[in-house]
């Protein structure tokens, strides 16, 4: 006698669909639904969160400059810098980006600074 299980066509075109109709749900979810890995939206996370602290920041890092000794000596010459990479190393130097109970400036705070600062 045979024991072998038979398994009728139905049943595996049923498995055969379902696992199709799995790969599509996927591939749409992540083409078109927004969906995303944990990692990228960690990473979407942390863009944004570093975005908001710059915009934040900038604002007082503008502040500090303007009420800073020499300030109008000190426009003139970042006005003068023709980079604006290198604007944002003139203020990070000058400290005007470096927060309280930090040792270092935040390059996207002097970066954002030196651009607010350019348009005074």
């Amino acid at each position: 006698m045979d024991y072998a299980v038979k398994r009728s066509p139905q049943i595996g075109s049923l498995i055969m669909g379902a696992i199709g109709g799995a790969a599509a749900l996927a591939f749409v979810g992540f083409v078109f639904g927004g969906w995303v890995t944990s990692s990228t939206a960690a990473e979407l996370a942390r863009q944004r969160a570093e975005k908001a602290v710059v915009a934040a920041l900038a604002p007082i890092c503008v502040e500090k400059f303007r009420h800073a000794a020499n300030a109008d000596v000190n426009l003139g010459r970042l006005k003068d810098i023709r980079f604006s990479w290198e604007q944002g190393t003139f203020v990070g130097k000058g400290g005007w980006a470096t927060q309280p109970g930090s040792d270092e400036p935040n390059s996207g705070v002097a970066q954002a600074c030196a651009e607010m600062l350019s348009k005074l």
